[in-house]
């Protein structure tokens, strides 16, 4: 006998625990929506070349490539080494993020969209990255874009995204930070060496990891020289006020025009005055988000102090993205909600309120033939009336038709026994207060569940 068992890093998701998913689609669908972005989706698998190449040494080594149907061992003899074995057996991937789809889907439908493209999307990707708490190989990501402006406010309208979304779950204490691309270029710039930028950011992105003298052993070991890096923690050592922030990052970076224009954009978003922000954005300079794509601002939202877990979403700015497929000059932001690690922060947290966790509102007990045909008219008058009924699927004990209720987390019963047949009364009893009141049937539809 087979045990039965999922891939490590994957999960089935019960009743309860998808309507608590759906309580957090809902909410950033909804928000979306009223920003007016568009829905799209992408296939599940894309082509091994549209994603290879974009998301950093380490993002192709986390791929789930797929290995061709049919003939897969086509062309696998004539393989040199295991590089070109995978080559010729594998010519799709999983998809790794929502972006990368998007930005192909824009170059091959360029002549039907009209720019500047605002869309949204909520679909699964895939990493063979190492499960742990937060941390899984089949995750959801709820994705809003923008392509085709240049316009910071885009920018804006994306942090206010995150307020609102968070606001409605009611999750209090987190943390919208942002810096930006063009700082990082440039402080790569004034220490010399802006060939070795994404040397630098992927260091500087495992600040929280390994620490101060973690990173600093890791940009030798990249060939940073020591006054290179003593540069490099003066930077990261910037602190303050937002205000503090951008002159003390002004006085170190002045010698790079790209630095001073990052610092610029960045000066936009926290001053411009545009949107009542809940929660303030805090510049992190050490917030570096080690993905190749992105030009100008990056952002990650972090979650409160008082749950153990990374963050809860992130994005930025990337200029020309759509550059990659043929099409350059497209300038596109977007920003990425982990909809898992949400979940979790909002379970940990207690957030989730109970009608998101509620299905059936109503369960009319089954107590014999006549009680039942009788209460299944009422079920279907109270579904048309958009309230969740159900009827008892048999005639059982009452103890345990009562105890099926309890255990589905049903608020209310209705009992039909001889005496509410006789005088055309329903029983209703509230399963959350234990308090019972009988009422006339015509008034059923009246009755606030």
């Amino acid at each position: 006998m087979i045990k039965p068992g999922i891939p490590k890093g994957t999960r089935d998701f019960g009743p309860v625990v998808v309507r608590k998913r759906n309580y957090i689609f809902q909410t950033i669908r909804e928000t979306f929506e009223l920003f007016g972005f568009q829905p799209l989706e992408t296939p599940a698998m894309e082509n091994l070349s549209t994603l290879t190449g974009k998301y950093g040494e380490e993002g192709d080594k986390l791929m789930f490539k797929v290995l061709n149907n049919g003939d897969i061992y086509a062309g696998a003899h004539e393989a040199k080494d295991n590089k070109e074995l995978v080559a010729a057996i594998t010519e799709k991937a999983l998809r790794y993020d929502l972006t990368i789809p998007f930005a192909r889907y824009v170059v091959m439908n360029q002549h039907e969209l009209a720019l500047p493209f605002k869309r949204y999307q909520m679909q699964p990707v895939w990493r063979a990255d190492k499960p742990q708490k937060g941390r899984y190989r089949e995750f959801y990501q709820c994705d809003a874009d923008v392509v085709g402006s240049n316009s910071l406010l885009n920018e804006v309208e994306l942090l206010l995204i995150y307020d609102t979304v968070f606001t409605k779950l009611g999750l209090k204490g987190y943390e919208l930070r942002i810096n930006n691309r063009k700082i990082l270029a440039g402080l790569a710039e004034v220490i010399g060496k802006p060939e070795l930028l994404t040397d630098i950011t992927i260091s500087i992105d495992k600040l929280d990891k390994i620490g101060a003298a973690g990173v600093r052993k890791e940009l030798e070991e990249r060939g940073l020289a020591p006054d290179d890096i003593n540069t490099i923690e003066r930077f990261l050592a910037i602190d303050g006020s937002s205000t503090e922030k951008l002159s003390q990052l002004k006085e170190l970076l002045q010698s790079s025009a790209t630095a001073l224009k990052g610092i610029e954009e960045l000066s936009f978003v926290i001053n411009s005055g545009y949107g009542d922000f809940n929660t303030t954005p805090i510049i992190d300079v050490t917030l570096a988000r080690g993905l190749n794509y992105y030009t100008g601002l990056i952002v990650e939202v972090k979650a409160p102090a008082t749950v153990k877990m990374g963050s809860i979403g992130g994005g930025g700015r990337y200029d020309d993205l759509t550059g990659l497929f043929g099409l350059p000059g497209i300038s596109g932001v977007g920003i990425s909600f982990g909809v898992d690690r949400i979940y979790d922060v909002l379970e940990e947290l207690q957030l989730f309120p109970q009608t998101a966790q509620q299905s059936t509102k109503v369960l009319f007990l089954n107590l014999g033939e006549d009680s039942a045909r009788k209460a299944f008219g009422y079920m279907m008058q109270l579904r048309k009336n958009g309230v969740a009924a159900e009827l008892f699927h048999e005639n059982a004990k009452m103890d345990k038709q009562m105890k099926y209720a309890d255990k589905r987390g049903i608020p209310y019963v209705i009992i039909l026994g001889e005496s509410e047949l006789q005088e055309n009364t329903l029983s209703i009893k509230n399963l959350v207060n234990r308090q019972q009141e009988k009422i006339e049937a015509a008034a059923l539809l009246q009755f606030t569940f």
